[in-house]
Order: structure tokens, then C-alpha cells, then sequence
């Protein structure tokens, strides 16, 4: 009885999710093509009501959660944010639910989180558009053989994506990157013969390239380790109430400007980047291990 009541409250809370969601992506759709509207002003109005949207979707989600499938978040380490700051996002990646996890902790409190796309997502359907007018930066990234066969190309990627993040310039932004570039498993975990204990190699290329793109307007760096006792959990375990705690740190510091160079073409550079994510991914390790090792105590 008591499984099929926790079914039925997640299949609730799945259409509280759906409608919510459809309540705001109306008025997203139309002020997105409003910003198509090639006049500053207007744009800039656009931007900044999109925004709330976006936060408010958020909040709503976060009331349904509270009233149907409550999850205690033990916060620890730095907690004091600034909507009118800039920052650079990390977290390590094991589940869908770590963006609803992420979405909840700065939600207001630091500017609304942003994801780099890949240039050819602004041409799905719909989402396409509202990522636009949401102002998620778009980044092309041309490959080795694509810049042997063209030399041109050469540091085109970086002023495309430098270009998209200008706006940026006048108004705050919290820009996400999931480093590891996938979901932890354990076969991925293997099959990497990864050096941590929980978690995936960083690919240190991606964060570096979205700091040059972003210039020095990010100064901020937000490092994030989630960690779930018990098993991972699955969109429909928090749904259905199967995720009662999560326990996440937080450590902010300032971005060095050593973190910032060209990752491609300055050997020396790209070696002390990857040396100095690897250092914040061992440091990282070890802080999940301390709250399991905290969980193992309760």
C-alpha cells in the first residue's frame, strides 16, 4: 500500500512538473520572439523578464517538491552569493536530479544558471529559440583535423563564442559546466581507470575554453560536490519520495588569472590548467568522502 501510495504522489507530482512547466514556457515563447525585435531597449527589458520566468518556473517546481516529495539539503561550506556577481559553475554529475539539486541551491541567489550549447542546438525546434532568448551562450568548437585541413579556423571558435557572451558584459551571469562530461557509473569509472575514488576524470578543455570565451567579466568560481547516501537516484526516486536528504558542499573562489589562456594553441598553458582542475577534482574527492564517512556516522 505504502509503494503504491508513493507511486501515485510521483505520477502527481510528474503532471505538477508538466503543467508548471507549460504555464511558463507560454510566456517565454512570446516574449522570445518579441526579442527578436532588433531594438536594444526592448532586447535588454526581454532579457530580464525572461529571466524571472525562468527563476519562477524554478520556484514552483520547488514548492511541488516541498508538498509532494520534500528533500532535506544539507548545505555546508561557503553560503553567502550575489545575484549581481559573475560566476563559473562545477560540479561533479551523476544523475539528472543533480540540475533540479543545482536549480534549488542558487535559485535567486546567484544569477540564473546557464549551460553552453553546442552552436547546432539553437536549430531544435522551439527549445532552440527559448535557450536564445534565455541568453544560454552557443559555442562551435572546430577539431584537429577541421583546423589541419583549414588554418583559418584557428581561434575562430573562441571569437564566435565570445561574441554570444557580450551581452553578458552588463548584466551578471552564472555559467554551469559539468566537467566530467557525462554521468558517473561504475563502467564509466573502470573503464577510465579513474585515479579518484567518486569520481570521473575532468576534461579540463571545455572549462578553459568557456573562460577565455568569457574574458575576464567572470571572476567567480563556484565548486560544487553533491553527494546522495544510499544509492543514485533517478528523476522518478525523487519523485516518488525515494530521495529523502542530499548533502552538498560549496566552495567559492576567485578565478585566477592563470586559469585564463589559450587552451588549444599554448601547450605550457593547457598543462597547468589540467594540473590545477586536477587539484580542485582531488580536493573535490575528498570532500565526498567526507560526507559519506559523516552519513556512515549519523
Amino acid at each position: 500500500m505504502r509503494t503504491l501510495f508513493s507511486q501515485l504522489k510521483g505520477c502527481i507530482a510528474f503532471l505538477g512538473y508538466v503543467v508548471n512547466t507549460l504555464f511558463w514556457v507560454i510566456p517565454i515563447m512570446v516574449f522570445s520572439l518579441v526579442k527578436l525585435i532588433p531594438f536594444a531597449p526592448l532586447r535588454t527589458g526581454c532579457t530580464h523578464l525572461l529571466d524571472f520566468f525562468a527563476s519562477a518556473w524554478i520556484s514552483v517546481n520547488g514548492v511541488i517538491e516541498r508538498v509532494l516529495h520534500p528533500v532535506k539539503i544539507e548545505l555546508s561550506g561557503d553560503t553567502q552569493f550575489s545575484t549581481k556577481e559573475w560566476y563559473m559553475v562545477i560540479a561533479n554529475h551523476q544523475s539528472w536530479v543533480d540540475i533540479l539539486i543545482l536549480q534549488r541551491v542558487f535559485n535567486r541567489k546567484i544569477p540564473f544558471l546557464k549551460f553552453f550549447l553546442k552552436q547546432e542546438l539553437i536549430y531544435v525546434p522551439v527549445l532552440g529559440l527559448a535557450w536564445w532568448a534565455l541568453d544560454f551562450p552557443f559555442m562551435r568548437r572546430y577539431s584537429t583535423e577541421q583546423l589541419k585541413k583549414n588554418p583559418k579556423l584557428k581561434g575562430k571558435d573562441i571569437e564566435i563564442t565570445r561574441k554570444a557572451c557580450a551581452k553578458f558584459k552588463t548584466k551578471p551571469v552564472s555559467v554551469m559546466n559539468f566537467v566530467e562530461g557525462t554521468r558517473f557509473t561504475q563502467q564509466k569509472f573502470h573503464k577510465q581507470n579513474s585515479p579518484f575514488q567518486h569520481l570521473l576524470k575532468p576534461k579540463a578543455g571545455g572549462m578553459a575554453f568557456a573562460l577565455s570565451a568569457m574574458g575576464e567579466q567572470i571572476h567567480k568560481l563556484v565548486d560544487v560536490a553533491i553527494y546522495y547516501p544510499g544509492k543514485v537516484p533517478s528523476f522518478w526516486d525523487l519523485l516518488t519520495g525515494k530521495l529523502p536528504k542530499v548533502k552538498v558542499h560549496i566552495k567559492v573562489s576567485d578565478i585566477e588569472p592563470s586559469m585564463r589562456g589559450d587552451y588549444m594553441a599554448d601547450r605550457e598553458f593547457k598543462i597547468r590548467f589540467q594540473e590545477k582542475l586536477n587539484d580542485i577534482w582531488v580536493e573535490k574527492d575528498n570532500v565526498i568522502s567526507q560526507l559519506a564517512d559523516q552519513t556512515d556516522k549519523e
